[in-house]
């Protein structure tokens, strides 16, 4: 194992044994020398000739370049959807519907010529239409992608953050080489905005109904009254929704970075929940100032630095008959399970995000997929909780837990 690598924090993988290769010698020679060792004379077997190197099949070479170029293309793809996203152009197209490039650049106070080609562009794509020459629309079916702020299927959070996850690209090059990784201050805050709009739009539109109603007694708790905290609260999405569901509960979010924080308390006087939500800076693997019927995390555990510690954490600040909900990503017990286009994306993620952050602070580096069903009931397990129980709720990304002492 190289130097440079960080060991197996979890235990859960193992690296294979260095090989162990032969001393070189001159060909014909063993060690003592020729007279010590004839040199051995040849086999039949020995002059069968290798095998040729098979040739590649013409039609899968052409069905690989063609999935290749289709990536290229959706980068580029991708890259547009940021910009359009950025300047509000799918907003403007689903509010007004059809209009021309200079119809639409007057609108947003936009120069024509980049939007005409931002434009021909999406359209090549299949992002837009074109109904009449020159005049192009959002098609209604690609409005809860590309326009829909608070809707389950919004992207717009996605595009937001590539091009500053994409920033410290030649730090995250070097770290290939040498080892670290790539700090979180290197990033920009577009990073921060895209990740609250992207997983706020799922607490909005379907945390509570589709999610928490898969475990009735903790919304039981939640209506009653519960003392709640959200460790890695982010801008505080999650907790300002459920203090407008459940007016009778008190939340409290812990996060380590404090220009987060102080989104999060503007957030919640802007939502006029604050009288019962409230945000602190905290290292949560420290330990929590107190103890709560109900701990929660949103995709939090896989990005620590040491997991072992925050989950211990976390279980001595659960009250015996409290709850812990655990949102981890949705990844297969098998890495070799992961695969497809959602895998795909949650592995670029790690890379230039996930992994590379937890590296960068000398950490275990679950890495965004490093973090299926059986490594969460084991590392629950280690940090002294009993039950563990998946929600049936159904998601690509995403898998909801209910943990208990």
């Amino acid at each position: 194992m190289r130097s440079d690598m960080p060991p197996d924090p979890l235990g859960v993988t193992s690296a294979p044994p260095p090989l162990r290769h032969p001393r070189r010698t001159a060909p014909g020679c063993l060690p003592g020398g020729p007279a010590a060792h004839p040199r051995p004379q040849p086999t039949s077997q020995e002059h069968t000739p290798m095998a040729a190197p098979r040739e590649p099949d013409r039609a899968k070479v052409e069905a690989f370049m063609e999935k290749a170029l289709g990536d290229l293309s959706g980068a580029m793809a991708t890259a547009l959807c940021a910009i359009g996203d950025r300047l509000g152009l799918f907003k403007a197209l689903a509010a007004h519907g059809p209009a021309r490039s200079q119809d639409l650049a007057d609108r947003l106070d936009l120069r024509e010529r980049y939007v005409r080609e931002w434009l021909r562009g999406l359209t090549a794509a299949g992002y837009l239409t074109e109904p009449e020459p020159g005049t192009f629309a959002l098609p209604p079916e690609h409005v809860p992608a590309l326009a829909a702020e608070s809707g389950p299927m919004f992207l717009g959070g996605v595009h937001q953050m590539l091009p500053g996850l994409w920033q410290p690209y030649e730090q995250l090059v070097e770290a290939f080489r040498t080892g670290g990784g790539v700090p979180q201050a290197a990033y920009p805050p577009s990073v921060w905005d895209g990740m609250s709009r992207f997983s706020g739009s799922w607490f909005e539109s379907v945390m509570i109904d589709d999610w928490l109603s898969t475990f009735p007694h903790v919304v039981g708790k939640l209506e009653r009254g519960s003392h709640v905290a959200d460790v890695g609260c982010g801008a505080g999405r999650a907790l300002i929704v459920l203090a407008k569901a459940f007016p009778r509960s008190r939340f409290t979010g812990f996060d380590v970075f404090p220009a987060q924080v102080e989104r999060a308390r503007a957030g919640a006087q802007q939502a006029g929940v604050a009288d019962r939500v409230s945000f602190r800076v905290l290292d949560v693997a420290q330990g929590l100032p107190d103890r709560y019927d109900i701990v929660t995390t949103f995709d939090v555990i896989h990005d620590a630095a040491d997991p072992r510690s925050l989950l211990a954490s976390i279980r001595a600040a659960v009250k015996d008959n409290g709850d812990y909900l655990m949102l981890e990503v949705n990844s297969r017990d098998r890495p070799e399970d992961n695969t497809g286009p959602v895998a795909s994306l949650l592995y670029g993620f790690s890379v230039f995000y996930c992994m590379t952050t937890s590296l960068a602070g000398d950490g275990a580096a679950l890495g965004t997929c490093g973090l299926p069903e059986e490594t969460v009931r084991t590392l629950c397990a280690e940090a002294g909780f009993r039950e563990v129980t998946r929600s049936p709720a159904e998601d690509p990304f995403n898998v909801l837990y209910d943990v208990r002492p």
